[in-house]
């Protein structure tokens, strides 16, 4: 009776975890949250730890980076992007990725990559390159960054006080693990990509659309930079130096003030101190406080914070109500082969589409389970797996700005250009992180 009344709750779970999946944005919060309802008041279940602490944590960097939008930060660093990929158009399919990727560990966005993949393909074409190459590595990248950055959603879940902050993980070990082994995962995956596919003219479907007059054979070059706020570097240097100040005092945190012989917590250091940066933002680039929550980093910013809200307290509320049960039965497989909780982080980070609601959900869960806190910084690429599904929005932009069709969508769906990409990236970034935990710590 008491496994049936389990797997009904799991059911639940899962069925809300879909359903706000399938609305979108604001959904799986929403749908979350109607979980703990139903979790709570129907099955009995005591509600589980809200995770404030990595809300606040995402609204105060979200804060910083929707100032630097909207002062035409985000747009300066495209253009000074979009010169050096023109310098080099020749090496297009590896220098777009970790520029991709570059932008995504600074902003601790993906989003940052919308503006550059068009610019990815016209390059790409002029040089007679099959733009699928350089185009699905570079939108994997970019996701990538995120499990890199710290000032990501992502790393703020797994960094905050109640996951690996109490485990003695720290910003400083996140980056020695994360930055190589993506770095490396990337150039990997690079050299790989250059070879996939027929060459750009021998490409039916570009062919096809040539034959068809929606493309011309020659394609000029798009000098045309957007004109952005002549104070606009100075937003970018103020941002810059939120970042390194989180990556100082997260490093060191003898810099840090103490209260009552306890050291100022990191997240209440990061909450401060991008909000402070927010205002610096603002006030260097002269930007306007009400165009900065009318980006849309500000708004998939709340979206990652609602999803959290709703998915991470449903999925308290469920492990925490059945852990006695959850741990008899699991526990040991997890002890004895701790890299296999890889799996369960990719499959959940496909349903949910958030990497930061899917570390705040099944790190406390992998902690419970035995898993070491070191094993679960190595896999912290595994919560990158929605690009499994070519569903999500920087994969959807990608295949619309790819005008040669080579970037598509497969007769499978799953059998999609970003899908070499991301396996690739996934097990050697894991690989390499494996290494460096190994031989460092």
């Amino acid at each position: 009776m008491f496994t049936l009344i389990l797997l009904l709750q799991l059911l639940v779970v899962l069925f809300m975890i879909f359903v706000g999946a399938k609305v979108g944005g604001i959904g799986l919060g929403i749908y979350g949250m109607v979980g703990v309802f139903l979790l709570t008041f129907v099955f009995g279940l005591e509600p589980g730890a809200i995770p404030i602490d990595v809300m606040l944590i995402i609204v105060s960097v979200i804060t910083a980076s929707a100032a630097l939008q909207a002062a035409g930060g985000l747009d300066y660093m495209v253009n000074m992007a979009a010169r050096f990929l023109r310098r080099h158009p020749s090496r297009i399919t590896f220098y777009a990725p970790l520029t991709t990727w570059l932008f995504c560990i600074l902003a601790g966005t993906a989003h940052t990559c919308y503006a550059l993949l068009p610019i990815i393909s016209e390059i790409a074409h002029k040089e007679k390159v099959r733009p699928e190459r350089p185009i699905s590595v570079a939108t994997i990248a970019a996701s990538l960054g995120i499990t890199g950055s710290p000032v990501s959603a992502a790393t703020a879940a797994i960094l905050s006080q109640s996951i690996l902050g109490d485990q003695g993980i720290g910003i400083k070990d996140i980056l020695m693990v994360t930055i190589p082994s993506s770095l490396i995962a990337i150039v990997v995956a690079s050299l790989i990509q250059n070879h996939v596919g027929k060459p750009l003219e021998e490409d039916p479907e570009y062919q096809r659309r040539l034959q068809a007059g929606l493309l011309n054979a020659e394609v000029e070059n798009e000098d045309n930079e957007q004109p952005v706020n002549p104070r606009a570097k100075w937003a970018v240097g103020a941002f810059l130096l939120g970042v390194l100040l989180i990556v100082l005092f997260g490093s060191f945190p003898e810099l840090r003030p103490s209260f009552h012989g306890e050291i100022l917590s990191m997240n209440a250091t990061i909450e401060m101190l991008m909000m402070s940066i927010a205002a610096l933002i603002l006030l260097v680039g002269k930007a306007d406080v009400k165009k900065a929550a009318q980006g849309n980093v500000f708004a998939s910013g709340m979206n990652a914070m609602v999803s959290i809200f709703g998915v991470a307290w449903m999925g308290s509320t469920f492990f925490e109500g059945n852990k006695d049960v959850i741990l008899g039965n699991i526990e040991g497989v997890f002890v004895s082969y701790p890299l296999l909780f890889a799996i369960p982080l990719f499959i959940f980070s496909i349903m949910l589409f958030s990497q930061a609601a899917t570390a705040k959900t099944l790190y406390p869960v992998g902690l419970a389970l035995g898993v070491p806190p070191l094993i679960l910084l190595v896999l912290f690429p595994a919560v990158n797996g929605y690009f499994f599904l070519p569903n999500y929005p920087t994969e959807v932009a990608a295949i619309g700005f790819d005008r040669t069709g080579t970037t598509r969508i497969g007769r499978y769906v799953i059998n999609h250009s970003f899908q070499l990409s991301g396996f690739i990236t996934t097990f050697v970034s894991i690989a390499v992180g494996y290494l460096i935990v190994t031989l460092l710590y």
